[in-house]
């Protein structure tokens, strides 16, 4: 024999351990008569997540027992009784205060949960009181 005609291996590759993910790859792996074995991976952030996702459900449940305040028919009545006087829509005084006019149209139904910038900017655009007391009263600067 020459040395023609023999072959010399220098490196070997290992056999690459195969992941199966699907059910028909574990199949064919027991068909062919691989050596099968399976481990749970857990995320470290998996158990974090759940927690959070219950404090989150418990919140929601916390806003059904006890729901934020909505806003007063009285403050309602005032932002569409200053509205009406300057002859404006709901639309153009949402415009005025850079609002939607769904904002507007709950604020007026009372439907809305109170929120102090938009009643300030509100008083602003109308000249009207909306918060504390005498609502619907002019708007004055300074002291009387």
């Amino acid at each position: 024999m020459s040395d023609w005609d023999s072959t010399t291996v220098i490196r070997k590759r290992a056999d690459k351990v195969k992941v199966a993910r699907t059910e028909a790859e574990i199949n064919a792996a027991r068909r062919v008569g691989a050596a099968i074995s399976t481990e749970k991976k857990t995320s470290t952030n998996a158990g974090h997540a759940n927690t959070d996702h219950q404090r989150i459900a418990k919140l929601d449940r916390d806003n059904d027992v006890a729901p934020p305040p909505k806003v007063d028919v009285s403050v309602g009545k005032a932002i569409q009784k200053g509205r009406q006087e300057k002859k404006w829509t709901q639309k153009d005084l949402a415009q005025q205060i850079n609002e939607k006019p769904q904002v507007v149209n709950e604020y007026e139904s009372g439907k809305a949960i109170p929120n102090q910038q938009v009643l300030g900017k509100m008083e602003r655009a109308l000249g009207i009181k909306l918060r504390g007391k005498n609502i619907g009263d002019p708007l004055t600067f300074g002291k009387k």
